[in-house]
């Protein structure tokens, strides 16, 4: 099992992020979205959106490495969602190189995130999942979320339709 260190992301990271968050979206949303959609997905697009963050962190951003090389990456900060406590926080992203998929590198950046989010005296953390992914819901389950019932809200991706649920747990 390999070994994986978390720290906060720095501007260098940024290339590596958008390249993983492209993969993992084309390797774990495939049959969830259209395939015209993920296939037209690119690190070159995401890559803004990951140097303003890292710059500003909002959202904060640690990314998990093994070696020299980044491997994972969360994004987290308060809660974005309308009338929440401010002392709610979100996971904002989370994805893994699919390579490293169940090696550990997701629970390291949820344990990073987990304590990101109580340094900033958060009491709770939410996070927004599509219904259809079983793979990030039994993760998300076994750290503990369970599923606001109440929250499912339909977004629309790619032309598509999709279905996604809020989790949330307690922090401690």
């Amino acid at each position: 099992m390999p070994s994986y260190l978390v720290r906060p992301a720095k501007p260098g990271d940024a290339p590596s992020i958008a390249e993983i968050h492209v993969a993992a979206w084309q390797a774990a949303y495939t049959g969830l979205m259209p395939d015209e959609h993920l296939k037209g997905l690119s690190a070159a697009k995401r890559l803004p959106l990951w140097r303003e963050a890292i710059e500003f962190s909002e959202p904060q951003v640690f990314v998990a490495t093994e070696g020299d090389a980044v491997v994972g990456f969360v994004g987290f900060d308060r809660s974005r969602d309308p009338k929440s406590k401010p002392t709610t926080g979100e996971v904002w992203a989370m994805y893994v190189a699919p390579g490293h998929w169940g090696q550990g590198a997701g629970l390291a950046l949820w344990d990073a995130a987990r304590e990101g989010l109580l340094d900033e005296d958060c009491t709770d953390v939410t996070l927004w999942v599509l219904l259809r992914n079983e793979r990030a819901l039994r993760f998300y389950e076994l750290a503990g979320f369970k599923r606001e019932l109440n929250t499912a809200r339909t977004t629309t991706v790619g032309g598509a339709k999709l279905e996604e649920i809020r989790l949330k747990r307690k922090l401690d």
